[in-house]
């Protein structure tokens, strides 16, 4: 989901220089993330099969489940892994919502990031398309009924392209990822923890979609993982990740499902960035108390 460089190509990006006010990094200990992984898939899967069994009760096919009941299903289990984020970031106490990425980064930062590692990804993507001869279209949409009846569109596309972008990129970029780059790896005098985190961090993003994309798919999806990755570095903040996350899905839902013209795909955009920059938005500088209850003491 570029022309950020790869990690072979390309001398070291400057990590962004921290704000005097801004907290300092997170003393998350190594063990959390595979430990997160864990738990997030478990409670994903676990709160997943309660949904089917109950909707099944009610006549729904466990193999053929309505839209209705993919859609309930596919959001409790990326609430899984949220869950999980916030339990492991909190369990030494209150962490501010910024240790996650929830700060408002530099706007010209932000739209040469986006820009530069979008252009990058699909020039990428295209390139590995050509090679392999990549065709077929995301399972997912269809699965959740998408062009059977508008409000199965409507509610397919809040998940595509908002609450799927804000869930992921909370757990995989502001949790995972800033656990991981706290490795230090050191190569020829050259500190390369944080380029081996996005690359882990990459790899399990493309794996978490095995259930809802084509096996010829995943490693776009992990590369674009691993590309989010270097936003988040760059930008020091989760918005410009879940605008480009955003911005993929809208057009990848609007191009490759539903054969949209331009005019729908850039107003599929603009409402799914509204409404994530509305929900996501009051979350910079608050605090988190036992990954549950919010304050509003501002950092």
């Amino acid at each position: 989901m570029p022309s950020l460089p790869s990690p072979e190509a390309a001398p070291e990006l400057p990590a962004p220089a921290p704000s005097p006010d801004a907290p300092a990094e997170p003393g998350w200990p190594l063990w959390t993330a595979p430990a997160a992984v864990v738990l997030g898939f478990g409670v994903g899967v676990i709160a997943s099969l309660v949904v089917d069994i109950v909707a099944s009760a009610g006549g729904s096919s466990l193999s053929h489940p309505t839209p209705a009941v993919s859609i309930v299903s596919d959001v409790v289990f990326d609430l899984g892994f949220v869950v999980a984020a916030l339990y492991f970031a909190t369990l030494q106490g209150p962490v501010s919502t910024a240790a996650f990425g929830f700060r408002w980064p530099g706007l010209a930062v932000t739209i040469k990031a986006v820009v530069s590692a979008g252009i990058g990804y699909y020039v990428v993507t295209a390139v590995y398309a050509s090679l392999v001869r990549l065709h077929g279209t995301d399972k997912l949409p269809s699965e959740l009924g998408a062009t059977k009846s508008t409000a199965a569109l409507i509610a397919a596309a809040v998940f595509v392209c908002v609450l799927a972008p804000v869930a992921e990129e909370f757990f995989f970029r502001g949790f995972l990822f800033g656990v991981l780059r706290r490795m230090r790896i050191r190569i020829g005098g050259r500190d390369i923890g944080t380029w081996v985190a996005a690359v882990v961090v990459g790899i399990l993003f493309g794996l978490a979609h095995t259930g809802s994309a084509s096996s010829q798919y995943l490693i776009p999806l992990g590369f674009l993982g691993f590309v989010l990755c270097l936003v988040r570095w760059r930008t020091g903040s989760l918005y410009p990740c879940m605008a480009l996350h955003s911005i993929n899905n809208s057009l990848a839902l609007g191009i490759n499902q539903l054969s949209w013209n331009a005019g729908e795909i850039v107003a599929l955009m603009a409402a799914s960035l509204l409404v994530i920059a509305a929900a996501t938005g009051p979350l910079a500088g608050r605090w988190l108390q036992f990954g549950l209850r919010q304050t509003s003491t501002p950092l």
